[in-house]
């Protein structure tokens, strides 16, 4: 069995592209010559120089001697929190620019949920001198206000998305609605392995830096160039998509995939989408999706703006089905319980996304010899309001 997307854009029964019909002929465009693009000596020479020099790569592989020891396990963390904006975003955002540059769109578009996807957008835009538009949900404008600002700096436009939740789902919704009205010379940088094909494989494509590097990384510090264990937050999914891609087929890595319980699983105040989704179609991908009796979206909750969605990548409602991957739920007291663990036991304050996969360290058991790594997937930077707040610091 095989884990990446097939030709015609499924996860197994996951994926494909349910687009209105103003859409069909970007996605086709998309679709008939993304691999080409990104598979030719110029595309790769330029994104691996800006990989290296821009985006600071390769991100350290980093030991946590304290958490080894108090957990009787060997624990390493991929340090994406230190690239530059500070999250794996990044990644993804310069792949996207340097493609819709090759296919001439000078107008960029994106959603963001926490705002280090809209930062790393609106930090490529300005790079690229390219116009920025970044959409993110009146609730998440609040609580994530330092990056709303760094987007403003950088010179990208910001407009609130201010219906459902005013979260990730209705900022995507604004989004999509704007490329629909403005299809010719814009590209839709979506930041997660989410949305029509060819995005979940282009967006993992371009994430899988990641594990690319930890390979290399594992054999020089342990001799081999596999982990037992890997364990990534899931939201959308596109940092445990590149934490993992290099190690889907490989039978003797265990991954769990961390989703966010919110106030509990079942307390109707949850984003735990693999726990309580069923199939169904958002943001033009068939998916596990959070939805009522009637089809109709149920309203997800996250203290972690990055985790507030209520749907899944298909690729992780696939690893799901065929059980590839274990699923955790995190709640937010918990989730913020281990970002302060994190913090004094290893002076790194990490997002709040982050935190939650810290929280396998409390209910799986693990031997001493045994190798996991963490994806770190970005800095609490964004998040210390919402942790001075929680902790009254």
């Amino acid at each position: 069995m095989t884990f990446k997307v097939d030709s015609n854009g499924y996860y197994g029964q996951y994926g494909g592209a349910f687009i209105p019909e103003m859409l069909y002929p970007n996605i086709q465009q998309l679709k008939q010559s993304y691999l080409q693009i990104i598979g030719s000596s110029a595309f790769q020479n330029e994104f691996q120089q800006l990989l290296k020099y821009y985006v600071g790569r390769p991100t350290p592989l980093y030991f946590s001697h304290r958490l080894s020891k108090k957990y009787g396990t060997k624990i390493y963390f991929k340090r994406e929190d230190l690239c530059h904006t500070g999250a794996h975003k990044i990644n993804n955002t310069i792949g996207q620019i340097l493609l819709a540059k090759y296919m001439g769109k000078d107008r960029i578009i994106a959603e963001t949920g926490a705002g280090q996807h809209g930062v790393a957008t609106a930090s490529v835009c300005a790079l690229m001198g390219v116009k920025c538009i970044v959409y993110m949900g009146s609730v998440d404008i609040k609580r994530q206000s330092p990056n709303v600002a760094r987007m403003k700096m950088l010179g990208a436009e910001v407009r609130a998305a201010t219906s459902g939740s005013k979260t990730l789902k209705d900022a995507t919704n604004e989004a999509i609605r704007d490329w629909i009205n403005n299809p010719e010379k814009t590209h839709y940088i979506i930041g997660s392995v989410v949305g029509p094909h060819p995005y979940p494989d282009m967006v993992s494509r371009f994430q899988s830096v990641i594990s690319q590097e930890l390979t290399h990384q594992l054999e020089f510090l342990e001799g081999r160039s596999f982990p037992d264990y890997l364990v990534a937050c899931v939201g959308g999914g596109s940092n445990a998509a590149g934490l993992f891609y290099h190690f889907l087929d490989n039978p003797k890595v265990t991954i769990f995939c961390v989703e966010a319980a919110g106030h509990g699983v079942n307390s109707g105040k949850s984003a735990a989408t693999t726990q309580l989704g069923r199939p169904g179609i958002i943001h033009g991908s068939k998916t596990l999706l959070m939805q009522n009796a009637d089809g109709q979206i149920q309203e997800p909750h996250s203290i972690s703006a990055g985790l507030d969605y209520p749907g899944v990548g298909p690729l992780f409602a696939h690893l799901k089905d065929t059980k590839r991957a274990h699923f955790r739920a995190v709640s937010d007291r918990d989730a913020m319980l281990w970002g302060l663990e994190l913090s004094k036991m290893d002076g790194i304050i990490p997002a709040i996304e982050t935190s939650h996969a810290l929280g396998v360290l409390e209910s799986e058991k693990f031997n001493k010899d045994d190798i996991i790594v963490f994806g770190c997937s970005g800095r609490g930077d964004k998040d210390l309001d919402t942790y001075i707040n929680y902790f009254e610091l």
